[in-house]
């Protein structure tokens, strides 16, 4: 009997060491025809990425056409709110503290406005470019750095803060109380309560965006920039 099952764990090792040496040959044979495929195949890869270069025209496009309306409607509030907005770049108790805040005021929103304008046609797109990301930097330092990353308070991930924590907190309170005393449904029901913690999301977001247009400039048959140099400069 324990002749019997000696046999049947050697059967049985035998088996799965057999299993295991085909495993082994199966992977290493695989493992041998993909390396040996490969170098094909990034070559075809990168041929068909070659050929995709022709719509390259899409990128700068695109996110000039993002841009433009942002910068738009930014300039034409400042012009529409003019001494309020002046008021609070130049306040320091609960504003920004900047000197000369009516100069800054008319600068930015008139940068912003022809920004606007020239991003859309992709008109002196590199240049414009410039004037746009120092608003930038200016805005995430003065305006939201001390808020933190985040623009819309959330109360977990790696970006969270003890005040959009805070702020959530109070934003779940405030719906608690809108449920049980208002018609929560109607209030909500084109758009979530959120709390807005205005940090530099935005902005570093748009200085990416505008530093992407200064290399790649406005981009082939769709921008201004693209026939002025081929009529002028070709």
């Amino acid at each position: 009997m324990s002749d019997n099952r000696e046999a049947g764990r050697d059967f049985n090792n035998y088996k799965y060491n057999k299993g295991r040496g085909m495993n082994n040959t199966t992977f290493s044979a695989i493992m041998a025809s993909v390396m040996e495929k490969a170098p094909g195949t990034i070559a075809v890869v990168r041929s068909a990425f070659d050929k995709a270069r022709f719509l390259d025209f899409l990128a700068p496009l695109l996110l000039r056409l993002y841009l433009a309306p942002v910068f738009w409607m930014a300039g034409a509030k400042k012009f529409t709110h003019f001494s309020e907005t002046a008021e609070w770049f130049g306040n320091a108790e609960w504003g920004l503290g900047l000197p000369a805040p009516y100069v800054l005021v008319f600068l930015v929103g008139l940068f912003e406005i022809l920004g606007a304008i020239f991003l859309l046609g992709g008109f002196a797109t590199r240049l414009i470019s410039l004037p746009l990301m120092v608003i930038m930097v200016m805005a995430g330092v003065a305006a939201h750095w001390q808020n933190g990353w985040l623009a819309i308070a959330t109360g977990n991930g790696i970006f969270a803060t003890d005040r959009t924590v805070g702020a959530f907190e109070r934003l779940e309170k405030a719906k608690e109380i809108l449920q049980s005393q208002a018609d929560y449904q109607w209030l909500s029901e084109n758009g979530d309560l959120v709390m807005l913690n205005n940090g530099i999301e935005f902005a570093a977001t748009y200085f990416v965006m505008l530093l992407a247009l200064f290399f790649l400039g406005g981009g082939r048959f769709v921008s201004i920039d693209y026939w002025l140099v081929r009529r002028y400069f070709s």
